[in-house]
């Protein structure tokens, strides 16, 4: 039976403790803001040490902008796929910048793992499942070892796997919160609107959903706003988060390396 070294408390018994945990808390928080949410995420001793994972997208500045009224130096982890747009890159350096973020921390796959897995900046075209495990997945949970919990900018709305999305969840050992869990696109813009936010400029462009360069397509009219994110697959998470307590992804595909890879080399970033 796995155990904490630290604490000696196993893993089953730590699991159990968060979902009673975030059993009180959805009971306790029943009919408050995402700001109230939010607040006792980032403040209460309780929650533990608490980070912030953010794409920077279509809406991560709704969330980010109710971080920077809370604590600017609040952790946000940013994950760079290293694949994504050059547009995402800018934004998420000038939303940082204008919202005084202090505490934005990078998370990148190592360089060693991306030259052994994935050698020719290809395997997203033999399996999207594996890439987003090799450059998203896997260096999150890395990142997430460092925390007790951790805040998501999810809501109800964006697909049928989210549609009963608590406040307060668990997630293994940890709670993951939810605040904008039951907020929909018009109030996303609403508060956008009021607060003078800027715009991720791929949004102007038909990206409502907006994911790593070839795996994010623009959508048409009367689509799913999610309806670009990995064209014609049966996929609609990357794999951070779970599923009816499953994560969402596949694992690495047995393939040979290339003759001569690169291992240094980031892949070409791209602009739509």
């Amino acid at each position: 039976m796995p155990r904490d070294t630290v604490t000696g408390v196993t893993d089953e018994v730590a699991e159990a403790r968060a979902a009673a945990e975030a059993r009180a808390l959805n009971e306790r928080f029943a009919g408050a803001t995402a700001q109230e949410v939010l607040r006792h995420a980032l403040t209460d001793p309780a929650m533990g040490r608490i980070a912030t994972v953010s794409s920077f997208g279509a809406e991560s500045v709704v969330l980010l902008h109710m971080i920077s009224q809370i604590d600017r130096a609040a952790p946000v982890l940013f994950i760079d796929t290293q694949m994504l747009f050059e547009e995402t890159l800018q934004y998420q350096t000038d939303v940082a910048e204008q919202l005084g973020l202090t505490g934005i921390e990078v998370v990148r796959a190592p360089a060693p793992e991306l030259a052994k897995a994935d050698p020719d900046d290809t395997l997203h075209k033999r399996s999207t499942d594996a890439c987003c495990d090799l450059r998203k997945t896997v260096p999150l949970a890395n990142a997430l070892l460092a925390y007790d919990g951790w805040v998501t900018g999810r809501k109800r709305f964006q697909a049928e796997a989210r549609a009963a999305l608590d406040y307060f969840e668990s997630e293994g050992p940890r709670v993951k919160v939810n605040p904008l869990a039951g907020w929909s696109a018009t109030d996303l813009k609403a508060y956008m609107d009021e607060h003078d936010l800027p715009r991720h400029p791929l949004v102007a462009k038909g990206y409502p959903s907006i994911g790593c360069w070839p795996c994010t397509t623009p959508v048409k009219e009367g689509e799913d706003p999610r309806a670009g994110r990995w064209r014609g697959e049966e996929k609609e998470e990357c794999g951070i988060h779970f599923i009816d307590g499953k994560v969402v992804r596949g694992p690495l595909p047995v393939s040979e390396p290339a003759s001569d890879p690169v291992a240094e080399a980031a892949p070409e970033r791209k602009s739509a």
